[in-house]
């Protein structure tokens, strides 16, 4: 296993089943970029870190099923289930917050962090957002 694989498994391991934003700061560069399906670019560890800690109080005791882990080079890629339950509030990207809906989440997405001195320089999250937003119940239920 290398350098990139290894961060990857920390880094998700600190977003699930074992929460702790220190080390998710602990593994990004100072000036990492970040794209999420959300909140769009993300850039310095500190916004990267905001983003995290807004998804683990919303969904607490979430945990990832790894679906297909690679490696390539600097690069670590993770395609797999992120599921749990909203129990926390959810931030939106507009700013407002929303109450917990207390629903069960399903997520499939793909991961990937290109990693450089034992830091993330570069990570790209893709999940389908209105699928997240659809088991949350913040859809209309008519359709556009």
């Amino acid at each position: 296993m290398g350098e990139a694989r290894e961060v990857m498994d920390r880094l998700t391991d600190a977003v699930t089943t074992h929460a702790d934003l220190k080390v998710i700061s602990e593994l990004y560069a100072e000036d990492a970029v970040a794209f999420t399906p959300d909140e769009g670019e993300l850039r310095g560890r500190d916004s990267i870190v905001e983003y995290w800690r807004a998804m683990t109080e919303a969904v607490p005791e979430a945990t990832f099923q790894s679906l297909h882990s690679y490696e390539v080079g600097d690069t670590a890629i993770d395609e797999g289930i992120f599921s749990g339950r909203n129990t926390g509030p959810l931030e939106l990207p507009n700013g407002e917050t929303l109450p917990p809906t207390q629903k069960e989440i399903r997520i499939r997405g793909v991961d990937i962090a290109t990693v450089k001195d034992g830091r993330i320089v570069d990570y790209r999250l893709y999940f389908d957002e209105m699928d997240f937003l659809g088991q949350l119940g913040l859809l209309p239920d008519e359709p556009f």
